[in-house]
């Protein structure tokens, strides 16, 4: 998400590579991430953690490549934002990891169900080309990717609404230009 981020925004990154366990987990890396996770990035000196965070964050401070809508019509870049941030990752995990809840704890939950949350979503990716509209935002990086990734590894659904979607996505410049990176340092 992050690199797709950078390549939308077109800024010029430097990355560092970083193993999992013992180096993510390492006193050095903690004081970058807490919570010991990646992706984390450095901009004039601040530290940005989080997906979504990382996305709002680069579509701030670029603002001529217009990935967050004008401060007036924002409400629905927002809430798609972190209805991905929060409901819908959630639902994915826990749906992933076959965690099962008594109805009357569903209320408990930030999403209610799986099925609900599948179903709001395609509702709203039905209904519009990217998820504020017309307009393709830093909101589909992070939506998109989950899209993307659960249909490839099938934690979401397979439905019409998201495989158009995702194919959407994927036929952006950008997605292919931070798509061919990862594949390149992984030799795939």
């Amino acid at each position: 998400m992050a690199r797709w981020m950078l390549e939308e925004v077109g800024a010029e990154y430097q990355q560092e590579l970083i193993e999992y366990v013992e180096p993510m987990k390492s006193p050095e890396y903690l004081n970058i991430n807490p919570m010991g996770k990646v992706p984390a990035i450095s901009h004039r000196g601040k530290i940005v953690t989080e997906c979504a965070a990382i996305c709002a964050y680069l579509a701030d401070v670029f603002p001529d490549k217009q990935l967050a809508p004008e401060i007036d019509v924002r409400a629905d870049y927002y809430r798609w934002l972190f209805f991905g941030a929060g409901p819908l990752e959630s639902a994915i995990t826990n749906n992933s990891m076959k965690l099962e809840f008594k109805p009357e704890q569903e209320r408990m939950l930030g999403y209610g169900t799986y099925a609900k949350t599948i179903e709001v979503l395609a509702t709203k990716l039905g209904a519009s080309t990217y998820i504020t509209g017309e307009t393709f935002s830093a909101a589909d990086v992070y939506i998109g990717s989950h899209v993307i990734w659960g249909l490839q590894f099938g934690t979401i659904d397979s439905r019409t609404e998201f495989n158009d979607y995702a194919e959407r996505l994927t036929s952006r410049p950008a997605y292919i230009t931070a798509r061919k990176i990862d594949a390149d340092l992984i030799g795939k």
